[in-house]
């Protein structure tokens, strides 16, 4: 889209290929195959799938954490590849990362005020007495008392360290926020609290959020749009209304099969637990032919390719969608 804050095309990550010390060739890994995203300010696009999926690192090749081996991302319809390098400091302090364990991700030797004036002076080059005000801002807007910042980060609770994390994401004042599993580590009464945090913020400073989790639930709660990634592809991507209420690839739906409710094995019934294809030996054809009890010939030998869903905001990678009359 031509209004799009963030874009990535054709993303494309693999580790190994290479030879070791004995001559002998490591086996390549496609971790992300072919990408395409957008995400417009002030909305939520959520990504889902499977431990593996290549979820996280999509995540660290948005925020400029892990390069790809093709594709780009692209702030404002400008390459990340075409900015030098303040431009290069501009764009790291406009899309900001947060981490599933804020714990760890905070310098334990450093109080929490050390830590949020980091990216203030060395992304926006702010001034002390600028700094010092901000500080106090970025406390009341995630919700913690003030005498918190010369404390450390042994000395918070998982709750306080994640706003904290939250926090230390703002300081850059970016326009997008890479939340990588933000929740996944909390209790579930914390959990709501950081999702409403998260929402208030986005309403306060018009942030566009990119929500990476295996948690369906939360994602519907939170997301306007949704991309489903298998094997380290997008196989379905729509509005979150529309994909939860009526999904069109059997992965979506084996998912939400996979949400416990009280006195059922999932959403729709039980789901058969199937073992993920070797990555190193990638299926011919779609790759979760395997796993789909509706795969026929042509999707062990072609793979599907995103196509538009008729009559719907919604693409899906599958010879025979669900619900469609074949």
């Amino acid at each position: 889209m031509s209004d799009a804050l963030l874009t990535a095309s054709n993303l494309t990550r693999h580790y190994g290929g290479e030879r070791d010390w004995l001559g002998r060739r490591k086996p390549l890994i496609q971790a992300v195959q072919g990408v395409d995203l957008s995400i417009q300010a002030g909305a939520t696009l959520g990504i889902v799938g499977e431990s593996g999926c290549g979820k996280s690192t999509l995540a660290r090749m948005l925020v400029g954490l892990d390069q790809p081996n093709a594709g780009h991302v692209a702030l404002h319809g400008g390459s990340r590849n075409d900015w030098g390098r303040d431009g290069h400091q501009q764009l790291h302090a406009q899309i900001q990362y947060v981490f599933q364990d804020s714990l760890s991700a905070l310098n334990p030797r450093k109080a929490i005020s050390a830590i949020l004036e980091a990216p203030m002076e060395l992304l926006l080059g702010m001034k002390k007495y600028a700094r010092s005000r901000r500080l106090q801002e970025l406390m009341e807007a995630v919700g913690l008392r003030p005498e918190l910042l010369e404390r450390y980060p042994h000395e918070l609770s998982g709750g306080q360290a994640q706003r904290v994390g939250i926090a230390r994401a703002l300081a850059a004042q970016p326009q997008i926020l890479i939340l990588d599993e933000p929740v996944s580590a909390l209790d579930v009464s914390i959990q709501a609290q950081v999702l409403n945090l998260l929402q208030d913020l986005q309403q306060r400073y018009r942030l566009a959020y990119v929500f990476i989790s295996h948690d369906l639930a939360v994602v519907e709660a939170i997301s306007d749009m949704v991309a489903v990634m298998y094997f380290g592809r997008i196989v379905e991507q729509g509005p979150a209304s529309e994909l939860f209420r009526s999904p069109k690839h059997p992965y979506t739906r084996l998912l939400l099969d996979s949400i416990p409710l009280p006195g059922k094995k999932g959403l729709r019934g039980e789901s058969e637990t199937i073992e993920l294809p070797d990555p190193a030996a990638p299926p011919p054809g779609c790759p979760f032919a395997p796993r789909c009890a509706n795969a026929r010939d042509k999707c062990r030998h072609e793979l599907p390719k995103l196509r538009p869903m008729e009559g719907e905001e919604r693409i899906a990678a599958c010879h025979f969608p669900v619900g469609e009359i074949h």
